[in-house]
Formats: structure tokens, C-alpha cells, sequence
């Protein structure tokens, strides 16, 4: 999820594009990538293999537990076969009743025309006449004697309408010598071939699935290290102007969010895409490789309650855009009322704000309330999906293996193809609206990086050194405009001799601050020169120029560290008794031995120091650097008047033997000022020290009596 307050990516403009571009940015991992998705697809073709196995076992379990029937036909067979009816009669010592019997069998047998009226005679005979017809046999290696076969032959007179449980009782009954050949008899051999294969298979599936899963991670981390490396880098080389243009906000989405997006996606997604497409096309080629009926009646039975799906999904649709609208107007109104409470208390508005906020509060109610309640109705479908498939599946299966078309395994295998076929098209439309989010983050991305840098300067040779500039600065004929054809700074000419204090005054928008951008080098100008010592700036590096500078602005920037670290920045080999001493100069020594650790004290962002602490802090961090130029701008508009006098004292020991340019809206800070220059409209108007500007009393003396009025 996007990070609060940061602008979550869009749809992307070019789908395949940005998915083109990204896996061509994934090129120094394709051999890990593929070796990741080679084992994700092998994986799941090791899960589909499996169900087919288990279906095997299944058989091999049911045909062990029940009696083996084909054995029992086969010595049922090889009884009647061998029965010699010429002995009917041999040594027949017999009752009379039993005599009769025998000789009424025998008219009949010539009249029988089956096999089953034949059978049916035959058992009727009396057992002593029987035992005159028969002789041992030997089956599998097993003596069948003939008092066996006669007590066989009598139970096999069986009738139609008997239960199941008579007939497994008669099935105990049977004569020992025939039950050890008939009785269930698992086969463990076949069963331990199949549980090892099937060990097998998971084993190596989950093995394979580990190392994918670890390859998925390493490459996506990497990858978001190197974009993040490369935007570390880009950064530094973005001109002022790109930063000028773009919200804060959306480039540190583009930098933590959108980054983040794209590897939690890549590691997520593209395997789990690989597998589910996998998973889906296999489970119907398998299907349809066991039985055609049963793999038509399970995706038919699947295709339904994905029908339902899709509507609940086509109507919820817009009542989540209608939630997060609902939510974005909430918020705003919370953010607007709170940072305003005390206007909304002073004008007795609270009655007002509660109406509001409360339908702001229904509205939203309504809106989560309803796509909550569909979004709700996605379990129990897809849950009806998996369970109506497998009624299905055994209703069919039941009908088919009745008839003898399939075994009982069969429908154990289908009834896992089930699931393999239904859960893959959760997971693909998943994983297509996650890479849909990878496009347009890796989109804006790859915007970030492609944006036009500040021109290469490599082959600049000249440099000024810090310690042997003499601290002139002339501005020449300067022109200067942020968009082409339209100028800021028209013809700004002037000169800056060393060790002179240059204010710079003027309203809001006459370039006052442009103009420090330009000497920077923070922009290039468009027309004219900027010399510093005799050299232009157009021949000097920038991190040249900015060694030269010292810098304190309006903003106080003082990052979470120690104070130490703060005042030093970016510098090198400073001792403590040097920080000390600057802190000394500017005022705030006191203050900083005030506090627990002195110079390790660690600031943070919800630090309680004042405003004028802060900046004295950063003059102060001015100090250390020791450069022979410096740049106030508005540096005292944030504290109060008893804070200014501190500030403006440590601004004069810091402008002590420097070239110094201050930009200044309180125009009695800038009274002492060596030459003051009046800008307007991107020109110098007026231009002199203090005292003669008011003589002239111009521009100059306008903006600077009009401090003064009384309404």
C-alpha cells in the first residue's frame, strides 16, 4: 500500500512498454530469473503428477480392503470345470431320498440351456453324490480338497435379493483353504512404490519452490537497490529547475513507494503468474488426460461460479472508487478543520463542522458499507465454487465408477485437478492487476530517471581555491527566464568588490532569489556572465562555486545527528575546540553546554528549539566552513525581534573580511549594507548605500517608509 501522503502510481500509459523496459533493466539477473520460473513451472508440473499418483494408491488401497472376486470366479471356474459326471454313480452309497434326488438332477441337466440353470442343478445335488464328482485341485500352489469344493459349491447358492451383510457372512464361511486365496490382501509392495514417488514429488516440489522463492527475493532486492542507486545518483545530477516543478511529495513517492512497489510485486507476482498459468493449463490437460466426462463436468461446474464472481466483482467496482473518494473528502475536511480549530472555536463554527463531518462520515458509511458487503461475498463464492465442484465431481464420478468406466481413484485425483483449476484463476487476475501496479510504478520510475540532467562538466579545468580568491564577483549584462520566452532577469549588470556587503531588496517576484540561483550555478543563465576573480562561472565546475559559498537561509536545515555532526557537515578533520569557538561567535555556546551531552546531543525533527536557536546553529556550521563568500537569504524572517538582534549579531561576525549578498524583506536589517541593490521586475532600478537611497527617495524609500505606516 502507498505510503500516507504520498500519490499512489496510476494505471499505467504503456503497459507493455514499461513491462518491456523493466525486464530489459532486469538483464543482469536473467539467468536467476529464469532459473526462478524454470523451477516454479517444474514445481507445479510436479504438483499436477502427483494427483494422478494418488489416484494409484487410492485404487491399490480399495482393491486390497474388498475380496479378490476375479480369484474367486477363477476357482468357482476350475471347480465346475473339473466336475465327471461318469462317476455320478461309482461306489454311490446313498439314502433313498438322496438316490431320487440324483436322478432327478440328472433328466433335468440334459433339459437346462444355460450355464446358470446347469449351476443351479449341480448345487442342488446331495454332498454325498457331489464328493463322487469331484476331485482335489490345486490352485496358486494351494491344495482345494474335496470337502471344500463341496461346502463352495453349496455357498455359492446365493440369492438375488440377499443382503450385504448375509453375503459377507457367507463370504466367512468359506472353507479355509479357499479364503486364504480370496481374502483382502493389500498390495504393500505397489504401495510403497507409489508413497515414495509421491515423497518424492512433494519433496522435490517444495525444494524447488524454496529456491525459487529465494532467487525471486534476491533479484527483486537487488534490483531495488540498483533503482534505488541509480536515483541516488540521478538526484545529484537534476538541475534546480526539475526540483522547482515537482511536488515533494511525488518524487519521494517515486524514490521509497513506487521503488518498494516494484520489487514487492516482481518478488510476489511473476513467479506466482508462471505458476498459476501452469497450474491452469496442466489441471485441464490432465483432466482431460483421465477422463473427458470428468474433466468437462468440472470446469463446467467451475465456469458458474465464476460467472457469479465476475458480477459481484463488476458491481463492487464502483463503490470502492466511491469509498476511497469518500475517504479522501473525509480526511480533508479532518486535516482542514483541525489545523484550523482555533478559527473554527473563535467564530463558533463547531455546530457547523459537527453537520459536516457528520455527512462526510455517512457518506462514507455508506459507500464501505456496500463495497464491503460484496467484496464480503468473494469467500463464500469461491468457496462455492470449490465445494459445488466437488459435488459435482463425485456425483459424476460416482455414476462412472458404478458402471465401471473409472475407479474410486479417480475421483480422489479429480477432486485435487478441482482446486488446481480453480485457485489459479484467482491468482492470475492477482497477479495481472499487481503487474498492472509494477508497470505504472516502474513507469514513473524510469520517468524519474530518464528526466534531462545539468550539463556535464567534466571538461571544465579551472577551479578557484577557497583560500586565494580575492572575493570580487561582477555580474554582466545577465539574462535569465525559467521557461523560454519568458525572462525573469532582463539585464542585470554589477559589480561586487571584496570584503562589500550587498543587499539585494525588492517586492515579491523581482528575482531577488533567481539571482542568487544563477551565482550558484544552481541554473545556467541564459545571456551574459557571472566573474568571480576574472573567471567566468561557465568555466568553473559547479561543486567549484559552491566551495566558495557559504550558505544560510530561511529554512533551517539541521538533520537528525548530534550537534557535532551539524556544525561540521560535510567536513573533515574539525576539532571540537574549533566548533566550540563558533559556537562561541555566534552566541549559542551557552545553549548548546546547556544541554545533556553538550556537542553529542542528538536533534531530532520534534526537537523543541527555537527558531533563532536553530539558526544560529546553522550560522554557525556557516563558520567552519570558512569561505570567502557568503549568501543570506532572509534569514531572520522566522524569528522574533528579540531573536533577530542575536541573529543579525552572529551575521555580522560572520560577514567580517567575506563578500556578502543579502536578500532581506525587513529592509532595517540591511541599513549597514556597503551597496544596496533595487530590484524590480528581474532589473536593477536603484542602487547605492542606504543613506542615499532614501535621498533620492525613490523606489528604495517607498518600500522602506511603507514598514514604518500606521494604518
Amino acid at each position: 500500500m502507498p505510503r500516507p501522503g504520498m500519490k499512489a502510481p496510476e494505471k499505467s500509459k504503456d503497459f507493455f512498454g514499461s513491462i518491456k523496459r523493466l525486464i530489459k533493466n532486469l538483464n543482469p539477473w536473467k539467468y536467476i530469473l529464469s532459473l526462478a520460473l524454470i523451477l516454479a513451472m517444474v514445481s507445479a508440473i510436479l504438483g499436477l503428477i502427483a494427483p494422478n499418483r494418488l489416484s494409484d494408491f487410492a485404487d491399490t488401497l480399495t482393491e486390497g480392503i474388498k475380496p479378490d472376486t476375479k480369484k474367486l470366479e477363477s476357482i468357482s471356474k476350475e471347480i465346475f470345470t473339473n466336475i465327471n459326471f461318469e462317476n455320478i454313480y461309482l461306489n454311490m452309497w446313498v439314502t433313498p431320498e438322496d438316490y431320487e434326488k440324483t436322478n432327478e438332477v440328472i433328466n433335468k441337466l440334459s433339459e437346462a440351456k444355460t450355464e446358470e440353470e446347469k449351476l443351479e442343478l449341480i448345487i442342488s445335488l446331495p454332498d454325498s453324490v457331489l464328493k463322487n464328482l469331484l476331485k482335489d485341485i490345486k490352485v496358486d500352489n494351494k491344495i482345494i480338497n474335496v470337502s471344500d469344493q463341496v461346502k463352495f459349491i453349496k455357498l455359492m447358492n446365493i440369492d438375488e435379493n440377499v443382503s450385504q451383510e448375509d453375503m459377507l457372512n457367507k463370504f466367512d464361511e468359506l472353507p479355509k483353504s479357499i479364503y486364504e486365496l480370496v481374502k483382502p490382501k493389500i498390495d504393500m509392495d505397489k504401495i510403497k512404490d507409489i508413497a515414495t514417488l509421491l515423497i518424492v514429488l512433494y519433496v522435490t516440489s517444495a525444494v524447488f519452490n524454496y529456491i525459487q522463492s529465494f532467487s525471486m527475493a534476491t533479484v527483486s532486492n537487488k534490483f531495488a537497490k540498483t533503482l534505488r542507486t541509480k536515483i541516488s545518483s540521478k538526484i545529484n545530477k537534476l538541475p534546480l529547475k526539475y526540483f522547482d516543478s515537482h511536488e515533494t511529495g511525488d518524487i519521494l513517492s517515486r524514490i521509497t513507494n513506487d521503488v518498494d512497489m516494484v520489487a514487492q510485486n516482481l518478488n510476489n507476482s511473476l513467479a506466482t503468474l508462471v505458476t498459476s498459468i501452469t497450474l491452469f493449463l496442466g489441471s485441464i490437460i490432465m483432466m482431460f488426460i483421465t477422463n473427458w466426462i470428468m474433466a468437462l463436468t468440472a470446469i463446467a461446474s467451475s465456469l458458474i461460479g465464476f460467472v457469479f464472481m465476475s458480477l459481484i466483482l463488476g458491481k463492487s467496482q464502483k463503490y470502492f472508487i466511491k469509498r476511497q473518494e469518500e475517504l479522501g473528502n473525509l480526511n480533508g475536511y479532518i486535516e482542514e478543520i483541525y489545523s484550523g480549530h482555533m478559527v473554527v472555536k473563535a467564530y463558533n463554527g463547531v455546530e457547523g463542522s459537527k453537520k459536516e463531518f457528520r455527512k462526510l462520515n455517512k457518506q462514507l458509511y455508506e459507500a464501505n458499507r456496500k463495497s464491503q458487503f460484496l467484496s464480503g461475498l468473494m469467500h463464500p463464492v469461491m468457496g462455492f465454487v470449490g465445494n459445488f465442484g466437488y459435488v459435482a465431481v463425485c456425483l459424476v464420478g460416482a455414476l462412472l465408477t458404478m458402471n465401471d468406466i473409472i475407479t474410486f481413484g479417480v475421483i480422489v485425483a479429480f477432486m485435487i485437478y478441482v482446486r488446481m483449476f480453480t485457485n489459479p484463476l484467482t491468482q492470475i487476475a492477482q497477479a495481472m492487476t499487481s503487474l498492472q501496479s509494477t508497470a505504472a510504478a516502474s513507469e514513473r520510475v524510469f520517468e524519474f530517471l530518464d528526466e534531462k540532467e545539468m550539463t556535464d562538466e567534466s571538461d571544465l579545468r579551472k577551479k578557484l581555491s577557497k583560500t586565494r580568491t580575492k572575493g570580487k564577483i561582477e555580474f554582466k549584462n545577465v539574462k535569465f527566464g525559467y521557461n523560454p520566452g519568458k525572462a525573469i532577469i532582463k539585464n542585470f549588470s554589477a559589480t561586487a568588490n571584496p570584503g562589500e556587503k550587498i543587499a539585494i531588496v525588492g517586492p515579491t517576484g523581482a528575482g531577488k532569489t533567481t539571482m542568487v540561483n544563477l551565482l550558484m550555478k544552481f541554473y545556467e543563465i541564459n545571456d551574459g556572465e557571472i566573474i568571480i576573480d576574472g573567471v567566468s562561472t561557465k568555466d568553473l565546475s559547479r561543486e567549484n562555486i559552491h566551495d566558495l559559498f557559504i550558505m544560510v537561509l530561511q529554512d533551517t536545515w539541521l538533520f537528525e545527528a548530534t550537534i557535532r555532526d551539524n556544525i561540521k557537515y560535510n567536513k573533515e578533520n574539525v576539532s571540537d575546540e574549533e566548533i566550540w569557538q563558533a559556537l562561541k561567535t555566534v552566541g549559542v555556546a551557552h545553549f548548546v553546554k546547556s544541554l545533556p551531552n553538550g556537542l553529542d546531543y542528538v536533534l531530532s525533527d520534534n526537537e523543541s528549539i527555537s527558531a533563532g536557536q536553530k539558526q544560529l546553529l546553522t550560522i554557525a556550521r556557516g563558520m567552519i566552513k570558512d569561505a570567502p563568500f557568503l549568501i543570506l537569504d532572509e534569514a531572520t524572517s522566522n524569528v522574533d525581534t528579540r531573536t533577530e538582534e542575536l541573529v543579525q549579531k552572529a551575521m555580522d561576525k560572520l560577514m567580517e573580511g567575506r563578500t556578502s549578498f543579502i536578500i532581506a524583506h525587513r529592509l532595517s536589517t540591511i541599513k549597514n549594507a556597503d551597496k544596496i541593490l533595487v530590484m524590480n521586475e528581474g532589473d536593477i532600478i536603484e542602487q547605492g548605500s542606504h543613506d542615499e537611497l532614501m535621498e533620492q527617495n525613490g523606489f528604495y524609500a517607498d518600500l522602506y517608509n511603507s514598514q514604518f505606516k500606521k494604518n
